[in-house]
């Protein structure tokens, strides 16, 4: 059977090896070759003997995912659509920002929360994306900017400065590892990846180079619905010898499945999300509808146990801003109240409308006076900035193509197992 290599983590390449009589060490080999150099190709792993390379000729490939379409738009905001097989495409979006360049990445070929200012709710579900399909966003998105010159925020402000002679990383580093990033103060290892080229738009021995230094799972999906996929992904993004982003440089964003949440805790903590949207079970019942399994004082103590671990010391809340719906000077008042013993920070969303929507988004005046109410109490609060808009790109809008739907809404299911 092939392997796509992509589909490995760390601890699988070396258990991959072993099951050939290799060392340990080509798992590393492989994995900087991968991921850091980003090639496409295993005669270009020149590290690696021949006859070894021939048999992973022979038993793996590097199959990245398809692309149905690139977009950019008007603000740099970039969308990509990947086609996953079977008349179903997901999407990935580029947000360039002065210090930083995210990625928000899809778990899943639609989704089956159903949420009801989620475009890609509407969408039905058909899939969980596998490991290669996850990590492969990342991968070509890399190696599409930088084919277009598109590097580390900080690389501009380096290269003005003294620039080494050699064309070789001075220290080496982790893809991400910001030098002077208050949340990422530990030293760079240094890295024995090659200094050959041979990735599409690979800099010559700067990996660090790289445009992407925050990835957020926060796409297409519900990423803990699907964690035997998305938990080898998150660890090659963190691993040193792969992505080597720091933990609080990747985000999962959940709509609060508490045991999941517990799951990721113990096995993988980094930053996270929470899509709240509500400060009361009857209205996020209606806007989120798996709170009617978890309701949220679950969510509130699944949270409170996540810090514990977490490489943050806050949790993110997004609360979407619906015009007439949870935008009163009460609903301010009462999540204040709901989140009293979590250690939080809001990001208030103006909504996206997408086709068929049913909602329009508060006012600007009433943002703000919902964003003063919740840092009146000590929250920090920001407004998050719509991107990307004229793509379709937004928060909200990612919609993708779904077919072959072989789950119905989560909010239909849950009524009619009550009706039971």
């Amino acid at each position: 059977m092939t392997v796509n290599l992509l589909d490995l983590d760390l601890a699988g390449l070396e258990r991959f090896f072993a099951e050939r009589g290799e060392k340990p060490f080509r798992a590393r080999q492989v994995s900087r070759w991968l991921h850091q150099r980003r090639v496409d190709d295993v005669e270009a792993m020149t590290d690696i003997a021949k006859p070894l390379r021939a048999k992973l000729e022979a038993d793996t490939v590097i199959a990245g995912l398809p692309v149905i379409r690139d977009t950019t738009a008007s603000d740099g905001t970039r969308k990509w659509l990947f086609d996953v097989g079977n008349g179903n495409a997901v999407e990935a979006v580029y947000i360039p920002e002065d210090d930083r360049g995210t990625l928000c990445i899809s778990s899943q070929a639609g989704c089956a929360m159903d949420c009801a200012f989620c475009s890609t709710g509407k969408q039905g579900f058909n899939r969980n994306l596998s490991t290669a399909e996850i990590v492969g966003q990342l991968w070509h998105a890399n190696r599409a900017l930088l084919a277009d010159g598109v590097t580390a925020p900080w690389v501009e402000a380096d290269d003005r400065r003294a620039a080494p002679r050699s064309s070789a990383p001075s220290g080496g580093g982790a893809l991400g590892a910001h030098r002077g990033d208050p949340d990422d103060r530990r030293a760079a290892p240094r890295s024995s990846a090659p200094s050959g080229g041979g990735a599409l738009g690979a800099h010559r021995g700067d990996y660090t180079r790289a445009p992407i230094t925050n990835v957020v799972m926060m796409g297409m999906g519900e990423p803990l619905a699907n964690l035997d996929c998305v938990i080898p992904a998150l660890r090659l993004f963190i691993d040193d010898n792969a992505y080597g982003l720091s933990r609080r440089r990747v985000t999962v964003s959940t709509s609060g499945l508490v045991p999941q949440m517990d799951r990721l805790a113990a096995e993988c903590p980094v930053a996270l999300a929470v899509s709240l949207h509500a400060p009361d079970d009857a209205l996020r019942d209606r806007l989120v509808p798996i709170n009617r399994r978890h309701p949220l004082a679950d969510l509130m103590a699944a949270c409170r146990r996540y810090l514990e671990v977490a490489p943050r010391d806050f949790v993110t809340f997004e609360y979407v801003m619906l015009d007439g719906v949870n935008d009163s000077p009460a609903h301010a008042g009462a999540l204040v109240r709901l989140v009293r013993d979590v250690p939080c920070k809001f990001n208030l969303i103006p909504f996206n409308p997408f086709p068929g929507a049913e909602f329009t988004v508060s006012p600007r005046e009433r943002i703000l006076a919902f964003q003063r109410r919740l840092m009146d109490a000590g929250i920090v609060t920001t407004i998050r900035k719509t991107r990307g808009e004229d793509i379709d790109a937004a928060c909200g809008q990612l919609a993708g193509r779904v077919k072959n739907r072989v789950i119905r809404p989560l909010a239909t299911r849950v009524v009619a197992a009550r009706s039971h």
